[in-house]
Parts: structure tokens; sequence; C-alpha cells
């Protein structure tokens, strides 16, 4: 018995899908990605048939393959059905998804199973604002953010943290909303990362506990370094966001989002570190 991929109910539908290396659009029913959640997925940018900072997505995609006890799938397969997808798609959008396969009733997995490889690539959506420099406005979310980790940093399957803080709000003007665990402290947006530049260095928060390790907050974090900037990574609350030089946000198909209102709270884009703003931007978007 099969299950039809459905395309999301915002209406984009997906350009074309490969499920393990062949063109069709149905799993089983019984795959562990749908029963439970048993799986991973990434979501890359598309620039020129390439797909971008693809290194950083497979590192991702195979460590969080061997946290789960996943086998992982062969980097140059997976490599060929990607770029022989995406070679004709001058700009979009690929999300790669990886479930453990089909398996029985129960949440322990089957002795042996067959890794299943989903590929979907979609148009690239357009811009919340006219441009990525004029700054993006962001919330609050009341959903808290979970907390393990065994599962912090990884893109595994159970996203129902962020479906549920994203139902919060339907007003197109807001781009994203920021979450907070239970204690308090910021995790990240819906689908970003969260940076605070204090005038002399950018902090962000930690991904041990709860959050998602993104490839471009990756970037930042190297690009930082190499220019002479410095990086901490540390526990933040609202209170420090309110005390912010500036904020930006990072995610893997906008790059970089500048804050320029959060709650209610303006703040002014000249202030942040554009030389490394741009030099993000520009190598997010670069395909390797």
């Amino acid at each position: 018995m099969n299950a039809r991929l459905d395309p999301p109910t915002v209406g984009i539908k997906p350009l074309r899908v490969v499920i393990d290396g062949r063109n069709q659009d149905l799993i089983e029913v019984i795959d562990r990605g749908l029963q439970y959640g048993d799986g991973l997925f990434e979501t890359i940018r598309i620039h020129a048939g390439q797909p971008c900072q693809w290194r950083r997505h497979l590192e991702r995609l195979m460590l969080g393959a061997g946290r789960l006890g996943i086998q992982p799938p062969d980097p140059g397969i997976l490599e060929a059905e990607v770029l022989s997808l995406t070679q004709t798609l001058d700009h979009g959008v690929l999300k790669l998804i990886l479930t453990r396969g089909s398996g029985g009733r129960g949440y322990r997995p089957p002795e042996s199973s067959a890794p299943r490889r989903i590929l979907l690539t979609y148009p690239l959506p357009p811009d919340p604002e006219p441009s990525w420099r004029t700054g993006v406005r962001v919330r609050y979310c009341q959903t808290p953010a979970s907390m393990n980790p065994a599962l912090a940093g990884i893109k595994h399957l159970n996203r129902l943290d962020s479906v549920l803080a994203r139902r919060e709000w339907s007003d197109p003007a807001i781009a994203e909303g920021l979450m907070l665990d239970p204690s308090g402290a910021l995790v990240g947006g819906t689908m970003t990362n969260v940076f605070l530049w204090d005038g002399n260095r950018l902090l962000t928060p930690p991904v041990e506990q709860s959050g998602i390790a993104g490839t471009v907050r990756a970037l930042t974090l190297e690009l930082a370094v190499q220019m002479g900037i410095d990086c901490l990574e540390t526990r933040l609350a609202p209170a420090d966001l309110e005390q912010a030089h500036g904020l930006f946000l990072t995610n893997a198909i906008a790059g970089i989002w500048p804050v320029r209102e959060l709650a209610g709270q303006r703040f002014d884009l000249n202030r942040l570190p554009w030389i490394l703003l741009d030099r993000v931007q520009q190598s997010a978007h670069t395909p390797g």
C-alpha cells in the first residue's frame, strides 16, 4: 500500500520528485518517516543548477544519520542523483529527505531496513521584502522549543515545535518568529538561526541542547573568524536582544535576513557589520 506525497498546503507544488533514484511520487504508508518522523531532511538552495553549500549539508546529513543509527546513503550516488535532478534548474530549492525506510508497527526499528532517499525540487520562493538589505519584521512565538541533546543540531523530521509556532501568525509582513526554550532562553527562529551584534562581537545561541546547527550559521561563524570578528555562542534572552546594536537571521534559502523590527522594537540596520553580512550572503548562495 502506498501514500502519495501531497504538495504543501500553501500551494507550492514540487517541480520534480525522485525516490531512490527513480521518478515517482509514491512511498509505502509503513515508511517510518511517515509513521514516526524517523528520518532527516536538508533544504538546499539551487543556483545555476548546482546545490549551494553542498558540503555542509552533506556533513550535517551524515552526522544526523549517525546520531539516529540510519545507514547513510553513498555520498557519490546521492550527489549524482542531486546533480541530475537540479542541472536544468537555474534557481530553486531542493528538499532532501532520508528515512529509515519501511518497517512494522512499533517504535523499535527493524533489525535491517533499506533507507529511503526522497528528493524534491521547488521554485525559489519570493522574498517577503523587496531586498534583503531592507530588513524583516520578526515576532516572538509562544510555543516553546523542545530541549533534547540527542536530537539538537540535526534536522530530524520531528518539526512539530516549528509547525505549532508558525501557526501563530498569518500576517505576511512578519517574516519569522523567534522561539525560546522552557527556561526563557533564545533558541532561534522557526526556520532560522539568530545572531546578535553588540557593536564588537557576534553572539548566537548554542545548539547543544536545542535548535538547529544551520549551514549558514556555520558559514557565518567561519567567515567572522577569518575576518577577525569575535564570536561567542552563549545563552541569550529577550532582554539581551533589547540591548543589541542589531540582529540578523540566517537560513539556507534566504541567506541573511537583517532584522529591522522585533516585537515592535526598531533596529538601525546601519549599525550591523555589513562587511560580514555581504560576504556571508554572497557565499551562502555560491554552489559548492
